[in-house]
């Protein structure tokens, strides 16, 4: 009926019309979430970045993974908080482009930085006395570069193939514009797009998350090498935060993203994205700040 919309102007993102009594609510909830996110992880990496203590390679990237947080939270919600007060809202052709793109990109940065900060954990429990030659700040710089590179690169594959297909629909079943939803909107065969989404996502959450686990693979085989109780108790201690963090980012994305098309559904995929990016990015900092004694002691200077 609708025929060939490839040179529409404007998506429609229908976001939870389906619950619209509970509107209110969720306005309310989410709004105070967001503020509340936006307050700890900006204490967070001011925190650190003005305490002489937490110098380290891990602070530095914990600082940056509160500011890639900040980011990935600011590109959804806003959308999610308009929708919930006006109900149906429109959004532009580029507009939708353009969230898709940074929603990507810092959510693919956010799975390279975590893979990033395991190797630091690896280099420091097994490696100790090379740890600092080896995690110097060149190096540290070069595998943040090396993250946003990567977000860039996929955010611009899936960005600009998607939305150079034509599309044979407008109404978005989602609060923002993710990926799977603007599947549904493709005209023709959309087997090729699915195949590339999961092709993409094997490379940006699969390699990393590989990458994860045989840092703790390793990680652990030294642990339980240790000769005391307390050594290992201590070692232990130092990356089960980062641990948390990585199982409770990674088992949300990858139920995202790796499994097919035809196991969508459009409820259960809200309540993903709004797990992995509104939840994830308060307990991050909160994770780290209770687990941590260096930074408990920076908080209560």
């Amino acid at each position: 009926i609708l025929g060939n919309l490839s040179e529409v102007s404007e998506f429609r993102l229908l976001g939870f019309s389906e619950i619209s009594h509970l509107h209110p609510l969720l306005f309310i909830v989410l709004l105070s979430l967001y503020i509340l996110t936006l307050m700890v992880n900006t204490v967070i990496a001011l925190i650190i970045s003005g305490d002489n203590t937490l110098r380290s390679p891990m602070y530095f990237f914990l600082t940056q993974l509160s500011c890639l947080d900040i980011c990935y939270l600011s590109v959804i919600i806003p959308n999610i908080l308009e929708n919930l007060m006006v109900g149906t809202i429109g959004i532009s052709k580029a507009r939708c482009a353009t969230q898709m793109f940074f929603f990507l990109f810092f959510g693919v940065a956010e799975c390279f930085l975590l893979a990033a900060m395991s190797l630091d954990r690896y280099v420091a429990i097994c490696c100790p006395l090379h740890y600092t030659l080896v995690m110097n700040s060149r190096v540290c710089k070069s595998l943040v570069a090396g993250t946003y590179v990567c977000g860039t690169a996929v955010g611009l594959v899936h960005t600009i193939t998607t939305f150079h297909l034509p599309f044979c629909g407008f109404a978005i079943n989602h609060f923002f514009c993710e990926i799977q939803p603007l599947l549904d909107l493709l005209c023709g065969n959309t087997f090729p797009s699915e195949i590339q989404v999961i092709v993409v996502a094997v490379f940006a959450i699969l390699c990393p998350f590989l990458l994860i686990i045989y840092s703790y693979g390793r990680i652990i085989s030294t642990i339980l090498q240790m000769s005391s109780a307390e050594s290992q108790q201590k070692a232990f201690s130092t990356c089960s935060s980062h641990l948390l963090v990585v199982i409770l980012f990674y088992g949300t994305a990858s139920s995202m993203y790796l499994r097919p098309k035809y196991t969508y559904s459009a409820s259960v995929d809200k309540f993903l994205s709004l797990s992995y990016s509104v939840v994830t990015p308060l307990l991050n900092p909160i994770i780290y700040s209770l687990r941590n004694e260096e930074v408990k002691r920076a908080l209560r200077k």
